[in-house]
Protein backbone atom coordinates (compact mmCIF):
# COMPACT_ATOMS: atom_id res chain seq x y z
CA UNK A 1 0.00 0.00 0.00
CA UNK A 2 1.29 3.45 -0.93
CA UNK A 3 1.15 6.53 1.30
CA UNK A 4 -1.25 9.19 0.01
CA UNK A 5 0.79 11.26 -2.45
CA UNK A 6 -1.72 13.94 -3.50
CA UNK A 7 -4.08 16.32 -1.77
CA UNK A 8 -7.80 15.51 -1.76
CA UNK A 9 -10.83 17.74 -1.14
CA UNK A 10 -14.42 16.58 -0.88
CA UNK A 11 -17.97 17.81 -0.33
CA UNK A 12 -21.14 15.91 0.57
CA UNK A 13 -24.72 16.99 -0.13
CA UNK A 14 -27.38 15.32 2.02
CA UNK A 15 -31.03 15.80 2.86
CA UNK A 16 -33.04 15.45 6.06
CA UNK A 17 -36.74 14.62 5.97
CA UNK A 18 -38.74 14.50 9.20
CA UNK A 19 -35.72 13.59 11.31
CA UNK A 20 -33.39 15.06 13.90
CA UNK A 21 -29.95 14.89 12.26
CA UNK A 22 -27.99 16.03 15.32
CA UNK A 23 -29.68 17.03 18.57
CA UNK A 24 -28.18 19.66 20.88
CA UNK A 25 -28.10 18.32 24.47
CA UNK A 26 -27.86 21.89 25.82
CA UNK A 27 -31.10 22.85 24.06
CA UNK A 28 -33.48 20.01 24.90
CA UNK A 29 -32.03 17.85 22.09
CA UNK A 30 -33.53 20.15 19.45
CA UNK A 31 -31.82 20.00 16.03
CA UNK A 32 -28.76 22.23 16.03
CA UNK A 33 -29.06 25.71 14.52
CA UNK A 34 -26.70 28.64 14.10
CA UNK A 35 -27.68 32.24 14.85
CA UNK A 36 -28.99 32.68 11.29
CA UNK A 37 -31.43 29.80 11.67
CA UNK A 38 -29.50 27.42 9.43
CA UNK A 39 -29.31 23.82 10.60
CA UNK A 40 -26.01 22.27 11.62
CA UNK A 41 -24.55 18.80 12.08
CA UNK A 42 -21.34 18.82 14.11
CA UNK A 43 -18.12 17.48 12.67
CA UNK A 44 -17.95 15.08 15.63
CA UNK A 45 -21.32 13.55 14.66
CA UNK A 46 -20.20 13.18 11.04
CA UNK A 47 -16.95 11.49 12.06
CA UNK A 48 -18.96 9.13 14.27
CA UNK A 49 -21.01 8.06 11.25
CA UNK A 50 -17.86 7.63 9.14
CA UNK A 51 -16.33 5.45 11.86
CA UNK A 52 -19.51 3.37 12.00
CA UNK A 53 -19.45 2.81 8.24
CA UNK A 54 -15.76 1.87 8.28
CA UNK A 55 -16.50 -0.56 11.09
CA UNK A 56 -19.35 -2.05 9.03
CA UNK A 57 -16.83 -2.47 6.21
CA UNK A 58 -14.67 -4.63 8.48
CA UNK A 59 -12.05 -2.04 9.42
CA UNK A 60 -10.38 -1.94 12.84
CA UNK A 61 -11.74 1.11 14.68
CA UNK A 62 -10.39 2.51 17.96
CA UNK A 63 -13.22 4.89 18.95
CA UNK A 64 -16.19 2.51 18.88
CA UNK A 65 -19.55 3.67 20.20
CA UNK A 66 -20.97 1.64 23.10
CA UNK A 67 -23.90 0.31 21.06
CA UNK A 68 -21.59 -0.86 18.26
CA UNK A 69 -18.50 -2.16 20.02
CA UNK A 70 -17.50 -5.60 18.89
CA UNK A 71 -14.52 -6.38 21.13
CA UNK A 72 -16.07 -6.17 24.61
CA UNK A 73 -13.73 -3.47 25.93
CA UNK A 74 -15.44 -1.00 28.28
CA UNK A 75 -13.19 1.98 27.61
CA UNK A 76 -10.64 3.42 25.21
CA UNK A 77 -7.94 2.68 27.77
CA UNK A 78 -8.86 -1.01 27.81
CA UNK A 79 -8.81 -1.09 24.02
CA UNK A 80 -5.39 0.56 23.87
CA UNK A 81 -3.98 -1.78 26.53
CA UNK A 82 -5.27 -4.82 24.61
CA UNK A 83 -2.13 -4.45 22.52
CA UNK A 84 0.71 -5.76 24.68
CA UNK A 85 3.29 -3.38 23.21
CA UNK A 86 1.10 -0.32 23.74
CA UNK A 87 0.19 -1.45 27.25
CA UNK A 88 3.89 -1.63 28.20
CA UNK A 89 4.61 1.76 26.65
CA UNK A 90 1.75 3.42 28.57
CA UNK A 91 3.44 2.35 31.82
CA UNK A 92 6.92 3.42 30.74
CA UNK A 93 7.83 7.07 31.34
CA UNK A 94 10.75 6.75 28.93
CA UNK A 95 8.71 5.26 26.09
CA UNK A 96 8.74 7.08 22.76
CA UNK A 97 5.52 8.88 21.89
CA UNK A 98 6.37 8.63 18.20
CA UNK A 99 6.74 4.86 18.42
CA UNK A 100 3.44 4.61 20.28
CA UNK A 101 1.69 6.74 17.65
CA UNK A 102 3.17 4.68 14.83
CA UNK A 103 1.82 1.42 16.28
CA UNK A 104 -1.60 2.91 17.01
CA UNK A 105 -1.90 4.37 13.51
CA UNK A 106 -1.00 1.06 11.93
CA UNK A 107 -3.53 -0.81 14.08
CA UNK A 108 -6.59 1.48 13.85
CA UNK A 109 -7.86 3.15 10.68
CA UNK A 110 -9.70 5.97 12.47
CA UNK A 111 -6.53 6.91 14.37
CA UNK A 112 -4.48 7.31 11.21
CA UNK A 113 -7.42 9.12 9.55
CA UNK A 114 -8.72 11.55 12.19
CA UNK A 115 -6.01 11.41 14.84
CA UNK A 116 -6.49 10.64 18.53
CA UNK A 117 -5.35 11.73 21.98
CA UNK A 118 -4.05 8.88 24.13
CA UNK A 119 -4.12 10.32 27.65
CA UNK A 120 -5.49 7.98 30.30
CA UNK A 121 -5.68 8.22 34.06
CA UNK A 122 -2.91 6.16 35.66
CA UNK A 123 -0.77 6.06 32.52
CA UNK A 124 2.72 7.50 32.36
CA UNK A 125 2.62 8.31 28.65
CA UNK A 126 0.46 10.87 26.89
CA UNK A 127 0.41 10.91 23.09
CA UNK A 128 -1.43 13.13 20.62
CA UNK A 129 -1.87 12.10 16.98
CA UNK A 130 -2.95 14.60 14.30
CA UNK A 131 -4.86 12.96 11.48
CA UNK A 132 -4.90 14.00 7.80
CA UNK A 133 -8.69 13.83 7.32
CA UNK A 134 -10.48 17.01 8.39
CA UNK A 135 -14.27 17.42 8.28
CA UNK A 136 -16.20 20.67 8.59
CA UNK A 137 -19.56 21.18 10.29
CA UNK A 138 -22.48 20.48 7.95
CA UNK A 139 -24.71 23.52 7.37
CA UNK A 140 -28.12 23.65 5.74
CA UNK A 141 -28.53 25.59 2.49
CA UNK A 142 -31.53 27.46 3.92
CA UNK A 143 -32.83 28.18 7.43
CA UNK A 144 -34.65 25.15 8.81
CA UNK A 145 -38.10 24.77 10.36
CA UNK A 146 -38.20 22.66 13.51
CA UNK A 147 -41.37 20.81 14.50
CA UNK A 148 -41.75 19.84 18.17
CA UNK A 149 -44.12 17.07 19.20
CA UNK A 150 -45.26 16.17 22.70
CA UNK A 151 -45.16 12.43 23.29
CA UNK A 152 -46.43 10.15 26.05
CA UNK A 153 -45.75 6.64 27.27
CA UNK A 154 -48.67 4.23 27.66
CA UNK A 155 -47.11 2.40 30.61
CA UNK A 156 -45.38 3.35 33.86
CA UNK A 157 -41.67 2.74 34.26
CA UNK A 158 -42.22 1.48 37.84
CA UNK A 159 -45.23 0.03 39.67
CA UNK A 160 -47.56 2.81 40.83
CA UNK A 161 -51.25 3.51 41.40
CA UNK A 162 -51.11 6.59 39.20
CA UNK A 163 -49.43 7.44 35.93
CA UNK A 164 -45.80 8.45 36.51
CA UNK A 165 -44.47 11.94 35.89
CA UNK A 166 -42.01 10.59 33.31
CA UNK A 167 -44.74 9.66 30.82
CA UNK A 168 -44.57 13.04 29.04
CA UNK A 169 -41.80 14.11 26.72
CA UNK A 170 -40.84 16.10 23.63
CA UNK A 171 -39.58 15.02 20.25
CA UNK A 172 -38.10 17.43 17.69
CA UNK A 173 -37.49 17.08 13.96
CA UNK A 174 -36.49 18.98 10.83
CA UNK A 175 -39.33 18.72 8.33
CA UNK A 176 -36.97 19.07 5.37
CA UNK A 177 -33.52 20.47 4.79
CA UNK A 178 -30.53 20.10 2.50
CA UNK A 179 -27.17 20.16 4.25
CA UNK A 180 -23.64 20.40 2.86
CA UNK A 181 -20.37 19.51 4.57
CA UNK A 182 -16.86 19.70 3.21
CA UNK A 183 -13.49 18.28 4.08
CA UNK A 184 -9.92 17.64 3.00
CA UNK A 185 -7.14 15.09 3.27
CA UNK A 186 -3.68 16.50 3.98
CA UNK A 187 -0.66 14.68 2.55
CA UNK A 188 1.84 15.99 5.11
CA UNK A 189 -0.14 14.49 7.99
CA UNK A 190 -0.85 11.37 5.91
CA UNK A 191 2.90 10.73 5.76
CA UNK A 192 3.12 10.94 9.55
CA UNK A 193 0.23 8.57 10.27
CA UNK A 194 0.75 6.18 7.36
CA UNK A 195 -2.59 7.07 5.71
CA UNK A 196 -2.64 5.46 2.25
CA UNK A 197 -4.36 5.92 -1.09
CA UNK A 198 -6.37 2.81 -0.25
CA UNK A 199 -7.48 4.41 3.01
CA UNK A 200 -8.71 7.43 1.05
CA UNK A 201 -10.86 5.13 -1.09
CA UNK A 202 -12.38 3.66 2.07
CA UNK A 203 -13.21 7.14 3.36
CA UNK A 204 -14.86 7.92 0.01
CA UNK A 205 -17.02 4.79 0.19
CA UNK A 206 -17.97 5.61 3.78
CA UNK A 207 -19.16 9.07 2.65
CA UNK A 208 -21.20 7.64 -0.22
CA UNK A 209 -22.96 5.18 2.12
CA UNK A 210 -22.93 7.45 5.19
CA UNK A 211 -26.44 6.70 6.49
CA UNK A 212 -26.60 2.97 5.85
CA UNK A 213 -27.24 1.05 9.06
CA UNK A 214 -27.75 4.36 10.92
CA UNK A 215 -31.49 4.34 11.65
CA UNK A 216 -32.86 5.30 15.07
CA UNK A 217 -36.00 6.76 16.61
CA UNK A 218 -34.71 10.25 15.80
CA UNK A 219 -33.55 9.23 12.30
CA UNK A 220 -36.00 6.68 10.83
CA UNK A 221 -34.81 4.56 7.93
CA UNK A 222 -34.75 6.65 4.75
CA UNK A 223 -35.06 10.02 6.49
CA UNK A 224 -31.37 10.86 5.97
CA UNK A 225 -29.98 10.55 2.46
CA UNK A 226 -26.67 11.32 0.75
CA UNK A 227 -27.39 12.75 -2.71
CA UNK A 228 -23.96 13.73 -4.03
CA UNK A 229 -20.32 13.28 -3.06
CA UNK A 230 -17.85 15.57 -4.85
CA UNK A 231 -14.27 14.26 -4.78
CA UNK A 232 -11.40 16.45 -6.00
CA UNK A 233 -7.96 14.85 -6.41
CA UNK A 234 -5.05 17.25 -6.90
CA UNK A 235 -1.95 16.34 -8.88
CA UNK A 236 0.53 17.22 -6.15
CA UNK A 237 1.00 17.02 -2.39
CA UNK A 238 0.21 20.70 -1.81
CA UNK A 239 -2.50 20.84 -4.46
CA UNK A 240 -3.09 23.27 -7.32
CA UNK A 241 -5.64 25.29 -5.31
CA UNK A 242 -6.45 26.02 -1.69
CA UNK A 243 -9.20 23.95 -0.10
CA UNK A 244 -11.26 27.11 0.40
CA UNK A 245 -11.22 27.86 -3.34
CA UNK A 246 -12.06 24.26 -4.22
CA UNK A 247 -14.97 24.19 -1.80
CA UNK A 248 -16.28 27.52 -3.13
CA UNK A 249 -16.45 26.04 -6.63
CA UNK A 250 -19.59 24.21 -5.50
CA UNK A 251 -22.66 26.41 -5.02
CA UNK A 252 -26.15 25.19 -4.11
CA UNK A 253 -29.19 27.48 -3.89
CA UNK A 254 -32.91 26.86 -3.47
CA UNK A 255 -35.25 27.91 -6.29
CA UNK A 256 -38.39 27.96 -4.16
CA UNK A 257 -39.28 29.39 -0.74
CA UNK A 258 -40.22 26.01 0.71
CA UNK A 259 -38.43 23.16 -1.09
CA UNK A 260 -39.59 19.67 -0.16
CA UNK A 261 -37.12 17.56 -2.14
CA UNK A 262 -33.60 17.76 -3.52
CA UNK A 263 -34.10 17.89 -7.29
CA UNK A 264 -33.71 20.23 -10.26
CA UNK A 265 -37.12 21.78 -9.65
CA UNK A 266 -36.20 22.91 -6.14
CA UNK A 267 -32.42 23.49 -6.19
CA UNK A 268 -29.77 24.93 -8.48
CA UNK A 269 -26.39 23.18 -8.28
CA UNK A 270 -23.42 24.96 -9.87
CA UNK A 271 -20.00 23.34 -10.05
CA UNK A 272 -17.37 25.71 -11.45
CA UNK A 273 -14.42 24.20 -13.28
CA UNK A 274 -10.93 24.79 -11.93
CA UNK A 275 -8.18 24.52 -14.55
CA UNK A 276 -6.22 21.29 -14.22
CA UNK A 277 -8.32 19.92 -11.36
CA UNK A 278 -10.68 17.05 -12.06
CA UNK A 279 -13.67 16.23 -9.89
CA UNK A 280 -15.57 12.97 -9.58
CA UNK A 281 -19.23 13.10 -8.63
CA UNK A 282 -20.84 10.10 -6.94
CA UNK A 283 -24.50 9.49 -6.19
CA UNK A 284 -25.35 8.33 -2.71
CA UNK A 285 -26.75 4.84 -2.19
Amino acid sequence: MSILDHKIDFAVVLSVSKANPNGDPLNGNRPRQNYDGHGEISDVAIKRKIRNRLQDMGENIFVQSDDRKIDGFKSLKERAESDETLAKMLKDKKASGDDFASIACEKWLDVRSFGQVFAFKGSNLSVGVRGPVSVQTATSVDPIDITSLQITKSVNSVTSDSKGSDTMGMKHRVDFGVYVFKGSINTQLAEKTGFTNEDAEKIKQALITLFENDSSSARPEGSMEVHKVYWWEHSSKLGQYSSAKVHRSLNIEAKTDAPKAFNEENYTVELHDLDGLAVEVFDGQ
